[in-house]
């Protein structure tokens, strides 16, 4: 089998992985968050939590309880990041700096998952299970919590309640990121991905060097890595490393955790606000712009020039042999595109223009499907400002599943479309312009910029993933990169929050003639060309001055 046609194989077989799970995960995604019925063991935390599961709370009141829960979550993980020398199963790991610990506390908690630390090599095993694990169950919950509430308040009409923040956290990890992940990681173990708690193993290379292999809970790690769109793995490697995806099969199926979650969640967008149709409207837009990323990035890696890459059969720098040019543009756009942020090459040896198309990818807001939560709360808030620009355009009051889209509406929604522009944009220049951002680059030129222009557009958005030009770890990259990864992920939530308050306390207005009717094709294109074009006018400057540029003059 030609490597085209394998890639084409292996997309089929995902996308149809996709079209049978997602309806059942998202019907069940609709019961989880609409059920009145509590488990026992989530009454047993309520209790402990000492919080009321039947008491709902206005915007403020979630966001409230949100905020405390994510600052306990940051001070917690500093902490064991500072002190994991002193702790059981460190393995000899010393303590972070300050600025390091920082930025890897909020990296996890912000569902960013950014690694300026060494994987393996800088953290303990209590590190890494209890304190990196969680939070990749926890932020990954707080995302969906988010989304559920944005979609409350689209459903709900004369009322100021959105809910209540534990309960939504709760439900999240217990019902549906715990058990999906536990059969993901027995998959993983039985595709060959490591899972063990034994002790260190110092080996002999052929070379006669010593090498220390450090196991741990890999397997389970990596699982809820993908699933939760987190990205940070075990192994500085990350998804390269044998021990976290042994082959192509493991591959694959952590492309389908991946996208499992945010395609499944338009469904149950539709079915929570009584339209199906909706959901499938939103999923389509998400898509069509995924399935171009795949493709154009696939196009550029295999007919990537140079005699050595036509060779090979396409583009091999800084890729696995067992996965190749299609696997590894698959997983790329993936992962760019889900926030997942996870890799299985090195995204710094694309070719440029492919480096261009994945930062694009989340440039464009992490909505093609995006990450878990945070893909449908921002296609939402795309979908506000596509009705708002075709109201324009006909002269009518724009309306959205029956909410009217006025002053404070649209301007809660152009907020949001604000935040990480101004942080990616904002960030980059104040690296390029002070030494101690231009030290850090490891390429001048056009790539260097590029570079640069990753790490801020990666960590504004959430997603993780970098160039590996850069030299992260330093006081100053890891505390403008950390301070990048709350804002964007705290201030688009407060937005989000404050806009499905304001839509809960409408009255639905009734369909009418004039409406556009926001569940067909027509709207999926307007919604898709919004998206395109939002982005585009705003990142098109930066993008011509570094992977255009170096694309072109190569």
């Amino acid at each position: 089998m030609s490597p085209a046609l394998a890639t084409a194989a292996q997309l089929l077989a995902l996308l149809g992985a996709l079209a049978v799970a997602h309806r059942p995960l998202g019907d069940h995604l609709a019961a989880v968050y609409t059920s009145p019925r509590h488990l026992r063991v989530e009454r047993w935390i309520y209790r402990a939590v000492g919080v009321d599961p039947d008491a709902e709370t206005r915007w403020t009141g979630y966001l409230r309880a949100l905020l405390v829960f994510s600052l306990t979550s940051v001070l917690a993980l500093y902490a064991l990041a500072r002190l994991q020398d002193r702790l059981p199963l460190s393995e000899g790991a010393p303590p972070l700096s300050p600025d390091q610990a920082f930025n890897t506390a909020v990296s996890f908690v912000s569902n960013t998952n950014w690694q300026s630390y060494a994987g393996e090599s800088a953290m303990g095993r209590l590190t890494q299970t209890a304190g990196l694990t969680v939070q990749n169950f926890l932020s990954a919950a707080v995302g969906m919590g988010v989304a559920v509430a944005l979609v409350r308040g689209f459903a709900r009409s004369r009322t100021g309640t959105l809910g209540n923040f534990w309960v939504d956290l709760v439900r999240g990890t217990v019902r549906v990121l715990l058990p999906l992940s536990a059969v993901a990681a027995l998959l993983l173990v039985a595709a060959g991905a490591l899972q063990s708690l034994g002790p260190v193993q110092h080996l002999t290379t052929l070379t006669g060097d010593t090498q220390s292999l450090t196991p741990g809970a890999v397997a389970s790690q990596e699982a809820i890595k993908n699933l939760g769109t987190n990205g940070g793995g075990y192994f500085n490697a990350n998804s390269a490393h044998p021990f976290e995806n042994p082959d192509g099969l493991s591959n694959l199926l952590e492309i389908f955790l991946m996208l499992l979650i945010p395609c499944s969640l338009p469904r149950a967008f539709g079915l929570m606000v009584g339209s199906v149709r909706q959901g499938y409207a939103i999923l389509a837009a998400m898509g069509v712009i995924w399935l171009a990323g795949v493709v154009l990035v696939t196009w550029i890696e295999y007919a990537h020039p140079g005699t050595a890459a036509q060779a090979a059969g396409g583009a091999m720098e800084g890729k696995e042999q067992r996965f190749g040019p299609g696997a590894s543009s698959l997983f790329a756009v993936t992962g760019t595109m889900t926030s997942t942020g996870s890799v299985n090459a090195s995204l710094d040896s694309f070719g440029a223009l492919s480096g261009g198309v994945l930062l694009l990818g989340m440039m464009l807001g992490e909505v093609a499907p995006g990450g878990v939560g945070g893909g449908l709360y921002g296609m939402l808030i795309l979908a506000v400002l596509a009705v708002f620009v075709a109201g324009l355009m006909v002269g009518r009051t724009p309306e959205y599943l029956g909410k009217r889209i006025g002053t404070r509406e649209i301007t809660l929604a152009a907020l949001y479309a604000l935040v990480t522009p101004a942080l990616t944009l904002g960030g980059t220049a104040l690296a390029v312009a002070l030494p101690y951002g231009r030290e850090a680059r490891g390429n001048t030129g056009a790539h260097g910029f590029t570079e640069v222009l990753y790490a801020y557009t990666s960590t504004s958005h959430n997603n993780g993933s970098a160039f590996a030009g850069l030299a992260a770890d330093t006081p100053f990259l890891n505390t403008t990169l950390g301070l990048c990864m709350v804002l964007g992920r705290f201030l688009p939530i407060v937005l989000v929050l404050a806009l499905a308050g304001a839509l809960a306390g409408q009255r639905p207005h009734a369909t009418t003639a004039g409406t556009l009717r926001t569940d067909r094709p027509l709207f999926t294109g307007l919604l898709t060309g919004t998206t395109l074009i939002l982005s585009g006018l705003t990142f098109f400057p930066a993008l011509a001055l570094g992977p255009l540029a170096e694309g072109l003059a190569s």
